[in-house]
């Protein structure tokens, strides 16, 4: 198995994991022509795409989901709730639901969907494996719950959020109500939430981690792997960056 991110941040998400002859993305936020080009950079066609797992419906997630699912002819795929939430997105696709709490086989890929806290109507974000990999996903989340980290427990690769250092958010200039929303338990994981998950899981089998989902205008890359990298105790360097304009390239596990 092997993953790859095409972008990451409030511009725009989307995570490529393909096992055989599978390949999914977790999330559009690309419309057709960029996703496109993205791909190609990875060296992968429209027609090797086989579907996308929404997590939720905010626009930098599945802006280009029906779009791409239209043109190219993907499955979509999506919680009842973030499908009501895309009503006014769906131009005529249509899209098949998924159970938040039940796993389900895609080719190659086992893939279990789990609930987080974000203010979205029904969000999830996924674990991804080929029996002998695990991968975990988490991007979106206000808090860290329980459930998260048994979810996120003995992966061998992690994609996880990082999305703003506390003190640059608190001193930026983004409006008070933003800031409150970004911060508080429906928004997103800064730095040392993301570290405190981290800690709590069984890091044993970790081959990759990838900071994802960094806020371009309160977050550093040094500053999310000065955090993770204080909880495994490793190179800094060892820590991945998903960026929002090059996202990352494959990575194998």
């Amino acid at each position: 198995m092997r993953f790859a991110s095409l972008g990451s941040g409030s511009r725009g998400n989307a995570l490529l994991v393909e096992s055989g002859k599978t390949r999914v993305l977790i999330d559009a936020g690309f419309g057709p022509r960029e996703t496109s080009r993205r791909l190609a950079r990875l060296a992968v066609p429209e027609s090797g795409v086989d579907a996308i797992l929404v997590t939720h419906e905010h626009r930098d997630h599945v802006g280009g989901a029906f779009a791409c699912s239209g043109r190219f002819g993907w499955r979509l795929m999506m919680t009842a709730g973030t499908r009501a939430a895309c009503r006014g997105h769906a131009s005529g696709v249509e899209a098949s639901t998924i159970d938040g709490h039940c796993s389900f086989e895609l080719g190659g890929l086992s893939i279990q969907p789990f609930p987080v806290p974000h203010d979205a109507r029904e969000p999830v974000q996924y674990v991804l494996t080929d029996g002998a990999s695990r991968l975990g996903v988490l991007t979106d989340a206000g808090h860290v719950t329980p459930h998260m980290v048994a979810m996120l427990d003995c992966c061998d690769a992690l994609v996880l959020e990082c999305n703003h250092d506390s003190a640059m958010l608190a001193s930026g200039n983004y409006p008070y109500a933003l800031k409150q929303r970004i911060a508080g338990s429906l928004g997103h994981l800064d730095n040392t939430a993301a570290a405190s998950l981290l800690a709590r899981v069984d890091s044993s089998r970790l081959r990759h981690v990838i900071a994802a989902h960094l806020s371009e205008q309160n977050n550093t890359p040094e500053l999310a792997r000065a955090a993770l990298c204080n909880v495994l105790n490793c190179d800094p360097a060892w820590i991945g960056i998903a960026s929002q304009a090059a996202g990352f390239d494959w990575r194998e596990i």
